[in-house]
């Protein structure tokens, strides 16, 4: 039997641990052999171990685990119990089974499958090229960014998708490639995706090449500047829970993000808009002619972004911006289509406009209900597909990976 998980860092690393077991369950399935009963039987371990936590208020209640600081945080761990109640129902009975459960989840479930497979009859496969956001999009959204590793089933869907169905496949976030970041997260096969960080800032390639969008020395010295200050912030005892929720603090290439608030609302809100004017004050005190940086808070996040030259000024980087440069300097060859573009968000449509810039046979899918996006997206791409779910989207990548043989 594992550890009772007590503190939030216990919880982290157990999450951790899940990922380097789905890395080599996800690795035998993909080669063609069978899962190794150990490992899926770990998995069925750690799900217990979640389940033990102790329950407060109708959430699961884990210790910050900080000396001098100790409160409580009152979590709802749905991503990860359902994740691995998903592989375990994946190993121990199979795809279809997979299937069938993920049909009881999900109302109207078979019938968006059908839905978007008719979308698709007219694609001719392989495509050249992927070009998807991860979280809410072909990966279940998660509360805290930390342990929303990526499922066993998920990967080989996606997986079998990449190798059959796409030239080139790209993965592009906004959250960091590294250091916490979509690498660490992902338990795909290497080689199978390019990742993408930082909007397409940063990127590691399908032959493990690391690159990224050269950024001026000048607003280069003022992030990292600005990093040191925030590193610094978060040691301080009044302020090293923000560390620990949410999206915590993530150092991308261009841009950082600090959480204030996780989905849960588990800061108090006059703690959490005291700390956002923290925050605010020292970006003032570093540009003050906001010369260097653009925010944006969430309500939950503090985005600081370093501005970029656009058409009409200084302007954020956006994912648009990120997906001309990895065509560029990979090579995705965008103008040849036909190429797919997923999303969920309004963040997500600077993609579709660069790609739609390139390719004049683009298609779109988007896990999204809401309709004003929906309005938004066909007025840049004709060819738009909706579904309410990622796990709709990823499985009709795997069975189009499929068809594909």
């Amino acid at each position: 039997m594992l550890q009772e998980i007590g503190t939030i860092q216990q919880f982290y690393r157990l999450m951790k641990e899940t990922g380097e077991v789905r890395r080599r369950l996800v690795a035998r399935i993909m080669e063609g052999r069978s899962a190794v009963p150990p490992d899926s039987e770990r998995l069925g371990s750690y799900l217990q171990a979640l389940k033990r936590i102790p329950r407060r208020h109708g959430r699961y209640q884990l210790s910050t685990g900080l000396s001098g600081s100790q409160r409580s945080l009152y979590l709802e761990l749905d991503y990860e119990i359902d994740e691995l109640e998903k592989d375990l129902v994946f190993f121990q009975y199979g795809e279809q089974a997979l299937l069938d459960h993920l049909a009881g989840l999900h109302t109207g479930f078979q019938e968006e499958l059908s839905g978007a497979a008719q979308f698709c009859r007219d694609m001719s496969l392989p495509l050249n090229c992927l070009v998807s956001d991860r979280d809410g999009t072909v990966n279940n959204y998660c509360g805290r960014y930390l342990s929303s590793i990526q499922s066993a089933y998920n990967a080989v869907f996606l997986s079998r998708f990449a190798e059959k169905a796409v030239r080139r496949a790209v993965l592009l976030t906004s959250a960091p490639l590294s250091n916490g970041g979509l690498e660490e997260l992902t338990v795909s096969p290497p080689g199978n995706f390019i990742l993408a960080g930082s909007k397409g800032r940063e990127y590691l390639d399908q032959r493990g090449r690391r690159g990224a969008l050269a950024i001026e020395a000048g607003k280069q010295e003022q992030l990292q500047r600005l990093n040191r200050r925030l590193a610094d912030l978060l040691q301080d005892p009044r302020y090293r829970l923000f560390d620990l929720i949410g999206s915590g603090l993530q150092f991308k290439f261009g841009q950082t993000t600090v959480a204030r608030q996780d989905i849960y609302g588990s800061i108090p809100k006059a703690e959490s808009e005291a700390f956002a004017g923290v925050i605010q004050r020292l970006i003032r005190e570093i540009d003050p002619d906001r010369l260097y940086f653009r925010t944006e808070d969430t309500g939950k996040d503090i985005e600081i972004i370093l501005t970029v030259e656009g058409e009409s000024g200084l302007k954020d980087f956006d994912k648009g911006d990120g997906v001309l440069f990895l065509d560029s300097e990979l090579g995705l060859d965008l103008s040849r289509g036909g190429n797919l573009v997923c999303g969920d968000t309004a963040s997500d449509l600077p993609m579709v406009s660069a790609a739609a810039k390139q390719s004049a046979n683009l298609w779109t899918i988007f896990v999204s209900r809401d309709e004003s996006l929906q309005a938004r997206l066909r007025r840049i791409c004709e060819r738009a597909h909706f579904v309410s779910e990622p796990d709709v989207l990823v499985c009709l990548l795997n069975r189009m990976g499929r068809e594909m043989g």
